[in-house]
């Protein structure tokens, strides 16, 4: 019954897509995230790595978490965790229907993709390179 929504993160603001994809997937739509690699965030360069370091390193010891990931889809799909009730029931099974992939994956060479929110004119960063640095 659910229907499988494709959307391209290239160009596309960070915190935006993830807010969509989250609402699309409460609505029972199964979403597929493309390109995480090029979605970008937008603002001070030195700031978000600043952000995005200081989250990796509340860590603590190899055993704790909270575990940050530093791969770009992998950090795509945390953010899209952090819009959801991810530990009852309603928002588990939407998070269950979000995939989030780097490139794009033979199965959806063919589909048809929804490019949404570009960042025209402003300083960004892409996801890429946020996770280049934090490895």
């Amino acid at each position: 019954m659910s229907t499988l929504l494709v959307l391209d993160g290239t160009n596309a603001i960070l915190g935006r897509l993830a807010s969509y994809a989250a609402k699309q997937a409460l609505l029972g739509k199964e979403v597929a995230v493309v390109n995480c690699e090029k979605l970008v965030i937008s603002g001070n360069r030195k700031i978000i790595l600043e952000n995005y370091k200081e989250v990796r390193a509340k860590g603590g010891s190899s055993q704790k978490g909270p575990y940050f990931p530093t791969q770009s889809a992998r950090i795509m799909k945390r953010t899209i965790r952090g819009m959801l009730s991810y530990k009852e029931g309603r928002g588990a099974a939407a998070l269950k229907k979000i995939k989030c992939y780097e490139g794009l994956p033979k199965e959806f060479v063919e589909s048809k993709k929804e490019q949404m929110f570009h960042a025209k004119g402003m300083k960004t960063m892409s996801l890429a390179e946020v996770s280049e640095e934090l490895r």
